[in-house]
């Protein structure tokens, strides 16, 4: 199986929703790197309810080789910053990040992405989730945004 490697953003939405799991039912393990888990403790210092990737057993750590290189150009965060550097060095491996630059980044880098929403979409049709409307309805009032075109895609995509 290809190398799955996370951003920030899915890990704390899934999680804050009681979707975590959905992670390793779909791709057994996934990968962050050290800006993911440095992201997600300071949450946790603020007092944000966040997962602990070093208390998982099937989230795998590692990190870039080289600097992010020609991605700073793109003003992207340390953790998609070295999500995508991550890719780049693990050829046919996918990304998992909502970030709209991010996920520009990823399109013209021709790295195969997947987001939260994705994710949830992808369950649905494995059968690890009955509906995906009613789980995009608690992210919403988490913060989390979709376009109503997007929103729209990813009902009719899960048959909704």
């Amino acid at each position: 199986m290809a190398d799955v490697f996370v951003n920030t953003s899915p890990l704390q939405y899934l999680h804050q929703v009681g979707q975590l799991d959905l992670f390793t039912k779909l791709f057994g393990r996934i990968i962050i790197p050290d800006a993911v888990s440095t992201e997600l403790a300071t949450g946790r210092r603020l007092g944000i309810s966040l997962p602990v990737p070093e208390e998982i057993q099937w989230i795998g750590h590692g990190n870039p080789a080289s600097p992010a290189g020609g991605l700073l150009a793109w003003e992207l965060g340390a953790g998609e910053s070295a999500v995508l550097s991550l890719a780049l060095e693990h050829p046919g491996s996918w990304v998992v990040l909502d970030d709209r630059l991010a996920r520009q980044a990823a399109v013209h880098l021709n790295i195969p992405l997947l987001g939260t929403a994705g994710v949830l979409l992808r369950a649905k049709q494995a059968g690890y989730v009955k509906a995906v409307r009613p789980i995009l309805d608690q992210l919403n009032a988490l913060g989390f945004r979709l376009t109503p075109q997007t929103m729209r895609s990813i009902l009719d995509l899960a048959g909704e």
